[in-house]
């Protein structure tokens, strides 16, 4: 098939799917409340079938060799065993010929560069189009894992990921149409200067998206689609933990590439046994351009130090901080941030850790509120939430890894114990492992090598610090220094919440003030919320602004006399 006529076929696509990018774009501009795909997997908004169908599709992977051709690949690797006590046992190519991988990753550039923004944003959509089909059996390959909940898994694995792929697309779209095709320049004079000048966006080379554990679509969505929809082919290196769902992802990009004329080999799948280094050995080959990272401040600092050939965009470790300076609903105050300690699990790079408040105590409608008092009334909320194990479980979701328990169970042995984490029995899988957060007393003084680091999953700490201006003033320092990814501001006192907005914009880090309500400092809407600023050490990017699209790819002029 000719180029031409695979550009026809992409332009077609976007013509099928441009009332939802232009609706997307619309919602980066204003920031209003936009959803392109429907958060609720009722069968009202799904179809009666649509759940049973889908946990069957996923049911039908396990066991099995998963129908992906890879090159490089020699053999097959197994490395998944759900939070929720099941060995998936599904069948991967392995990935030993890098060579041979990056020369297929190469193969089909030209053409998928000549297929211009509108195609390549075409069969982009209509690849969101076909995942969203699927939605049901990624939500159950995101739960099983990932260890979140299933509707968390639909949500945040399925949804508001293909929302904020998206968002990706319809900021690279922008981007890449800013600047003209063609344009007729005209220098008056009395022998006038006439050009014509052509205009095309190029892509960088090879894409290397690093999955992660936790949130294998939502964190890596983003970066693959920012990068194919600008012209880069993509190869997808999965966590060993989390490979399902980036597996079908791959075999859904694949299939709508060959179908629109393009080479397949575009986006490929590169898994991996746990002990063989692929991420670090395909970061710095040179034809890869572009990295795209979530995990850990090990890797991802060795990746910016390493990666040099490439522009690497890392989302790492932060302090997520709470100050709580008064509130005027201290029993909705408790509520909010008991939710926001035990949605998943606290395994969110948004959960909040440290929360300072005054050793003196807080000013509520209850009147003052010790530290102790206030830990008291987190572990009330606690009790109302996670009382009831079968309720407790589909916020909890489980424990993901071995790690998350390890750090769990060191906390009490750094400070005092203010709430103990329970073990919670699972009612539909009695194998997994489903922990409720601890909460953990801490002096701001004395306790700072602990709560300078992040402790991730189910660990808070509530620190007493001498004053609510200190509590400001270790915030704006921690995260200078250490990064994060949220923080938060509970108080009646305007000039307190001036002080705060003041110290985030120091420290790069976005803020949530005086959450009471449905809206949790750990979540974040696609189009209106951004997920990162790229200005504190925790992430040099932001899930998604026009920085994280811009610089996947550069025009190229050519001019020519008329």
């Amino acid at each position: 098939m000719t180029t031409v006529t695979s550009t026809g076929l992409a332009l077609d696509l976007l013509g099928r799917h441009r009332d939802r990018l232009e609706a997307a774009v619309s919602a980066c501009a204003t920031r209003e409340f936009y959803a392109a795909f429907d958060e609720s997997p009722s069968p009202r908004v799904y179809g009666e079938t649509a759940a049973a169908d889908g946990k069957a599709a996923y049911d039908a992977w396990l066991g099995t060799d998963f129908p992906l051709e890879t090159p490089g690949a020699s053999g097959t690797v197994a490395t998944e065993r759900s939070p929720f006590g099941i060995d998936l046992e599904v069948r991967y190519p392995r990935v030993t010929d890098v060579d041979a991988l990056m020369a297929a990753a190469q193969r089909g550039m030209k053409g998928w560069r000549d297929a211009g923004p509108g195609g390549r944003t075409g069969v982009c959509l209509e690849i969101l189009d076909r995942l969203h089909a699927r939605v049901f059996e990624l939500a159950n390959a995101v739960q099983h894992t990932s260890g979140q909940a299933f509707v968390m898994a639909f949500q945040a694995g399925g949804a508001h990921a293909l929302d904020r792929a998206l968002e990706a697309i319809a900021y690279a779209h922008t981007e890449m149409t800013r600047t003209p095709a063609t344009a007729r320049w005209e220098k008056p004079g009395k022998h006038p200067l006439v050009m014509e000048k052509t205009f095309t966006v190029v892509p960088r080379g090879v894409a290397l998206v690093v999955g992660c554990n936790t949130f294998p679509t939502w964190n890596s969505w983003p970066g693959l689609f920012a990068s194919l929809v600008t012209g880069n082919p993509v190869v997808v290196k999965p966590h060993p933990g989390a490979v399902l769902p980036l597996a079908i992802t791959v075999q859904v990009c694949r299939e709508v590439l060959a179908e629109a004329g393009f080479d397949a080999d575009l986006v490929t799948l590169a898994a991996e046994e746990p002990h063989d280094g692929l991420a670090a050995e395909l970061a710095v080959r040179p034809e890869v351009r572009l990295v795209d990272f979530t995990g850990g401040n090990a890797f991802g600092d060795w990746l910016e130090e390493h990666a040099t050939q490439a522009i690497v965009f890392t989302e790492k470790a932060g302090v997520n901080t709470v100050v709580v300076d008064s509130t005027d609903s201290f029993r909705a105050m408790c509520q909010n941030l008991a939710f926001s300690f035990s949605l998943y699990t606290g395994q969110m790079c948004t959960a909040p850790q440290n929360v300072y408040l005054p050793a003196s105590g807080i000013l509520t409608d209850e009147g003052v509120k010790s530290p102790a008092e206030v830990a008291e009334g987190i572990g009330a909320a606690f009790e109302k939430l996670l009382g009831d194990d079968a309720r407790a479980v589909e916020l909890l979701g489980g424990v993901v890894n071995g790690g998350v328990l390890e750090r769990l169970y060191a906390a009490g042995e750094r400070g005092e114990v203010l709430v103990p984490s329970r073990e919670v029995t699972h009612p539909a899988y009695p194998d997994a492992v489903v922990r409720t957060p601890t909460l953990i007393g801490l002096d701001a003084g004395e306790d700072a090598d602990v709560y300078e680091q992040e402790c991730f999953g189910p660990v808070a700490y509530l620190i007493s610090t001498s004053s609510t201006d200190v509590s400001i003033e270790l915030f704006r320092d921690t995260v200078q220094r250490h990064g994060a990814m949220t923080a938060s501001v509970y108080s009646t006192s305007d000039a307190v919440v001036g002080d705060m907005r003041e110290a985030a914009l120091d420290a790069g880090v976005a803020l949530s003030e005086n959450l009471l309500g449905g809206v949790f400092v750990n979540q974040s809407a696609a189009y209106s919320d951004f997920h990162g600023t790229g200005a504190n050490p925790a992430a040099n990017a932001s899930y998604t602004d026009g920085a994280y699209v811009a610089s996947r790819f550069r025009i190229i002029q050519s001019r020519r006399h008329v």
